[in-house]
């Protein structure tokens, strides 16, 4: 961006729905004259005249220039306001901002991807990248882990499905408890990755979900053999201004918006117990 203080105008495209719930929607969002790039894992600040403005994390893959997406919780005033949204609104972005997930440094590895709820939104922007054509040598064996409360709440239905065709990817999909008609995996995520076992060897562990996902995950991976430096999250929640200014994201000596939200386990050990 020319300035991080500035939004830039973006134009919805679409939107709609993506739970059975009707609280999670995705918007797709068109650059109108300033445009940017972006990686896995980074986030915007969306802004609404009049409501204010929050911090989400992309959920679309860098691949896509004209457009950007994101999957929004609605939770609060800002998050009503951008669900009430129609299509050829204008909202202000700043962005992206934050670092993002290793995408340099897991080629030549194989990458595992747990994610829960809504927290997928940068695990599919990774996902995507890593899967699309100009990418997908760089990276050996993908495993995606993902799960939610039960079916209606999975996001992202279409692309899943395709996930499962491919033949260079693996998908294990859960629900927290069996519902009739589900036909795939029934547990908890961090169950269900201790039962898949993937393997450490030149390997990447990449989480992202409910802060209680993560909490019990990260020791699954570590019993598994995960080094602490290649299991990766990312803290997003934390976000604020996402400059550093407000202060209210800061850990110890680190502001979670400038230095985060993406970390590994190794950075997180030395952060204090907040997290």
């Amino acid at each position: 961006m020319k300035n991080v203080y500035i939004p830039i105008e973006m134009e919805v495209e679409k939107n709609y729905f993506e739970t059975s719930d009707r609280m999670i929607k995705t918007l797709k969002l068109k650059f109108i004259d300033e445009k940017f790039e972006f990686q896995p894992g980074q986030f915007c600040e969306f802004s609404i005249l009049g409501k204010g403005e929050a911090p989400f994390g992309i959920a679309s893959s860098p691949h896509v220039k004209d457009s950007i997406e994101f999957s929004i919780n609605r939770a609060g005033v800002v998050t009503k306001a951008i669900h009430e949204l129609r299509v050829g609104d204008i909202v202000g972005m700043r962005g992206p901002l934050g670092n993002y997930y290793p995408v340099d440094d897991m080629k030549g590895h194989n990458v595992v991807v747990i994610g829960g709820g809504f927290a997928f939104t940068t695990l599919r922007s990774l996902i995507e990248y890593m899967l699309h054509e100009k990418y997908r040598a760089d990276y050996k064996d993908i495993k995606v882990i993902y799960g939610a409360r039960n079916p209606g709440l999975l996001l992202y239905k279409d692309l899943l499905d395709n996930w499962e065709k491919r033949d260079d990817i693996e998908t294990y999909f859960t629900i927290d408890q069996a519902v009739e008609g589900w036909e795939k995996l029934v547990g908890f995520v961090p169950t269900v990755t201790e039962q898949v076992a993937p393997s450490p060897e030149n390997c990447y562990a990449i989480v992202c979900g409910p802060p209680i996902m993560i909490k019990f995950t990260l020791p699954v991976l570590l019993k598994l053999g995960f080094p602490k430096d290649k299991i990766i999250t990312s803290l997003e929640r934390r976000m604020k201004c996402g400059i550093g200014k407000c202060g209210r994201c800061n850990l110890g000596e680190h502001y979670i918006c400038k230095d985060g939200p993406v970390f590994n386990f190794s950075q997180i050990e030395k952060l204090p117990n907040e997290v």
